[in-house]
């Protein structure tokens, strides 16, 4: 890199340090102190001695051309210093607390193409670190801390079962490293949000819920379910300054509410919104890293008939019994059950079901219209880290094994609260055929719901000392979802 080149940019940085990191006005303001606590709580954790690396994450082309995917920071690597380019390093002397950002040296051609060429010194300033150089100098920086031990992330993720990136440099054999140390710390660490962590989930819960609102009051027959997903798009990124989203958006309306993950390519949210159908709206944007994740469920024509009724409010009465119970102390999969319970219960009061609610979880009934767990953890991972470590309750059997963690409830701890209740063939042919769970359905009624699809509401929630703060904000009652669609695309031109 050229001095000449690196001087003139530099020209144009003020020359203190950033305080914070956002999109621009009107966006939120990420404080870079949020990732000075992050180190602080990691590095108090440690040992003298020890430095802690992490490597960051690369450009990926799309297969064999010269594209390149939109560049996502790995989630450790941006808890640890909110750095994001891509192909870089970090390291954190435990002994001194001090912080090394180290960045790729990039050729002078990169400033015709790119834009300018930033100093290191410019890095320095725009992400608060303490020393910053380039990636081809770290084994001589490293040498002359003079560590005991390198500790490298490396370790299992539950929900994927895939392994972390371990950082691995050229002369990184003449150390001792040890990867075994830091994954489950600094993972656990991830499980407790920092007061600076909440705000920024608090943001991106409320572009979210804004945008699914938007969602709502757009939303006709006759529309395609990607054009509803466009509204989103458009209002994450637009207003909320949400380049990427957390996930592929769920557009699911009718039937293929009852895919639990659609959307994918091989059905890319592409049908038509019918007249009669339900709308099952999976969709959550991610700023600066942080992911929110949320579900709105409503009538494509904004109005519900007494069927779709039936099923949504079954899914609120298990919402709102984890919202009244969940707090410290609890266990997560009894606020599955808390859910189930009242599903079941709401289900039979309307007739679809029958028999003992506590006889039906015993036969698996619950498993059937709710396959899936009551939520996850949430952070810079939509399924978040931390649900399975060595430390926490092993996995549940039965039912109870597809839930993403079985932990009890910390202050601290974000998670999605989502029950859903779904018409999947596959599994209400399995019931019809199983003795002990096809006499607590009501096989007559069922035919109604053939086709319905399905139905989930799902809220990112905070627990607190007391108890639940709910960070979404959008209608969920019967009565607000109506009044809020009454003022769109299906009432204006009536």
């Amino acid at each position: 890199m050229s001095t000449t080149n690196s001087t003139k940019f530099s020209i144009g940085l003020s020359s203190k340090m950033a305080a914070t990191w956002s999109m621009g006005p009107g966006t939120y303001e990420v404080p870079l102190s949020l990732f000075v606590k992050n180190r602080t709580r990691l590095a108090s954790k440690l040992k003298s001695g020890q430095v802690v690396v992490l490597q960051g994450g690369e450009d990926v082309n799309h297969y064999d051309t010269d594209v390149q995917y939109v560049f996502r920071q790995e989630a450790y690597f941006t808890w640890v210093c909110g750095v994001r380019e891509p192909s870089c390093y970090f390291a954190l002397d435990v002994t001194t607390n001090k912080s090394i950002l180290f960045v790729p040296h990039l050729p002078e051609e990169y400033e015709v193409w790119m834009g300018k060429l930033l100093s290191c010194n410019d890095f320095k300033k725009i992400y608060g670190v303490d020393e910053v150089y380039y990636v081809d100098e770290i084994r001589e920086v490293l040498k002359k801390l003079n560590p005991d031990q390198l500790l490298t992330l490396c370790g299992t993720n539950t929900d994927s079962g895939l392994t972390a990136k371990e950082a691995v440099f050229e002369g990184i054999d003449e150390f001792k490293v040890d990867n075994e140390t830091l994954f489950p710390i600094i993972a656990e660490l991830r499980v407790i949000k920092t007061p600076e962590e909440i705000e920024v989930m608090r943001y991106v819960c409320k572009v979210s819920s804004d945008a699914h609102k938007q969602v709502m009051l757009y939303v006709k027959p006759g529309l395609k379910e990607y054009q509803c997903e466009s509204v989103f798009l458009d209002h994450c990124y637009r207003v909320g300054g949400c380049r990427h989203v957390s996930y592929t958006c769920i557009c699911g309306s009718g039937d293929n509410g009852a895919t639990l993950h659609y959307g994918h390519a091989g059905a890319p949210n592409s049908k038509m919104l019918e007249n009669g159908d339900m709308c099952l709206f999976d969709m959550g944007g991610n700023y600066a890293g942080y992911a929110a994740d949320i579900t709105c469920s409503f009538p494509a024509n904004g109005k519900f008939t007494e069927d779709q009724k039936l099923i949504y409010e079954a899914v609120l009465a298990a919402r709102n019994a984890v919202l009244r119970e969940a707090k410290p102390g609890v266990m997560w999969q009894e606020m599955h059950l808390t859910a189930n319970r009242a599903m079941l219960d709401h289900l039979k009061k309307g007739n679809l079901l029958k028999g003992d609610v506590e006889d039906m979880i015993k036969n698996g009934v619950h498993g059937v219209l709710q396959p899936h767990g009551l939520g996850h953890l949430l952070g810079l991972d939509v399924h978040d880290v931390g649900g399975y470590l060595a430390h926490c309750p092993a996995r549940p059997a039965g039912p109870l094994a597809r839930l993403r963690t079985a932990r009890r409830l910390q202050p601290g701890m974000l998670l999605t609260v989502e029950p859903g209740c779904y018409f999947i063939p596959r599994l209400l042919i399995g019931a019809q055929n199983n003795p002990d769970q096809s006499v607590f359905f009501n096989w007559e009624k069922m035919q109604k719901f053939k086709n319905f699809g399905g139905v989930r509401i799902e809220d990112d929630v905070l627990i607190t000392e007391e108890g639940v703060e709910n960070l979404t904000f959008v209608p969920r009652t019967v009565a607000e979802i109506e009044k809020h669609m009454a003022d769109g695309a299906n009432f204006k031109n009536k």
